[in-house]
């Protein structure tokens, strides 16, 4: 008898979320139900033996995700992540250093642009080299209604989103080597952007068109750059977002999938883009949104 396939629409969490708030940046231990980052799931197959990795944001949520697949997968890992986010890097480290590989935490914000120039050289002088460049730290807030978007929290997500995200690319860029590869976390915001997320939807729409552009100029060196545009996903942007208790419970349902996404289902999207698997793909947004259309 062969095993049966799973059904999608329950191998995570498929009903409502408890009510619940947390203040940026969120706190994995404080979720209810923690989200799967594929600590007990994900194998790997080494298909990223001996790679250099540095992943922004990579201390929880997806960049948890991504950490543990890409050290599964071979790679070493650094985490560039904000100082209150210490006891989150700590945990996905364990992770990466169970799994044999080195892994580097990066304090800081990347709203600083020496923090998001110097990430670049403390991986290469960590992990000894850098060729694969994860931009996935990013900031979202709930706007209850345009006349009320406040100065400081756009700026908090232009800078998060875009400046921060430049910087580290720009860094990096110019001694990446062939078979290198940038892969931007966007948004399905990018291509369906909510009234009540404008700014971050700005910004991920942003992102796309960077990773198209650079993408043009980066191929002539072997270098690929990519994105992957998640859906709803359960990480601790969610409850940090300001959404009233009826949004956070209804959180995902509206997919074709009937439910929001946990970060483990991503990770094999980006260990794809990151691997030799991948070598025809450049300039393209890998969608992962539970059947929602870009």
């Amino acid at each position: 008898m062969t095993a049966s396939t799973p059904d999608p629409r329950h191998t995570h969490h498929d009903g409502e979320f408890p009510g619940q708030t947390q203040d940026q940046p969120g706190q994995t231990t404080s979720m209810r139900p923690e989200p799967d980052h594929g600590e007990d799931s994900y194998q790997g197959h080494g298909r990223l033996e001996g790679r250099k990795a540095l992943i922004t944001g990579g201390d929880s949520g997806i960049g948890r995700a991504v950490s543990i697949a890409f050290a599964r997968e071979g790679a070493d890992v650094a985490i560039a992540h904000m100082r209150e986010e210490q006891a989150d890097a700590d945990a996905t480290l364990e992770y990466v250093r169970e799994a044999g590989r080195t892994g580097l935490s990066l304090a800081g914000d990347l709203r600083d642009d020496e923090f998001a120039a110097d990430v670049v050289a403390k991986t290469r002088d960590g992990l000894g080299d850098l060729d694969v460049l994860v931009l996935n730290a990013g900031y979202q807030h709930d706007i209850d209604g345009f006349e009320n978007l406040r100065s400081d929290q756009m700026r908090r997500v232009f800078e998060t989103n875009l400046e921060g995200m430049l910087i580290t690319a720009r860094t990096a860029f110019p001694d990446l080597k062939p078979g290198a590869s940038i892969i931007v976390t966007a948004s399905i915001q990018a291509y369906n952007p909510s009234p009540g997320l404008v700014d971050y939807a700005m910004t991920k729409a942003a992102q796309v068109a960077f990773v198209k552009a650079l993408a043009e100029e980066a191929g002539e060196r072997g270098i690929r750059v990519n994105a992957v545009a998640p859906g709803p996903i359960w990480t601790p942007l969610i409850p940090g977002t300001g959404w009233d208790e009826e949004k956070v419970a209804e959180f995902g349902s509206d997919t074709p999938l009937g439910r929001a996404g946990q970060p483990a289902e991503l990770a094999g999207a980006y260990v794809y883009l990151a691997s030799a698997e991948s070598s025809f793909t450049s300039g393209a947004i890998l969608a992962v949104t539970g059947g929602k259309a870009l």
